[in-house]
């Protein structure tokens, strides 16, 4: 079995679940972790769906999401000057 470690807390084995980012040491995808945030389950709260988990997972996991998903999706920043003035606007876009 063929580990790629993607973070302290984060793996993907290409055996499990097709090589989707999972908790380290378990067959639970980061995935399933974000589902649960999305239903405004706090983190301190997963461990009680998900009890083989521990809060220090969890975290990481979030940790990894943040780095691996959201900071590289491009952000693009333009800046708008005005004439004459020195003041600068800045735009965040994310592809």
């Amino acid at each position: 079995m063929t580990t790629q470690s993607a973070s302290r807390y984060v793996a993907r084995h290409p055996e499990i679940l097709q090589g989707e980012p999972i908790i380290a040491g378990t067959r639970t995808s980061v995935r399933a972790i974000v589902k649960l945030w999305r239903l405004g389950i706090t983190p301190e709260e997963i461990p009680m769906h998900l009890p083989h988990l521990k809060l220090a997972q969890i975290f990481g996991s979030s940790k990894y999401v943040v780095s691996e998903y959201l900071l590289p999706q491009r952000i693009i920043i333009m800046m708008d000057h005005i004439p004459n003035s020195t003041n600068m606007v800045f735009y965040f876009f994310i592809k």
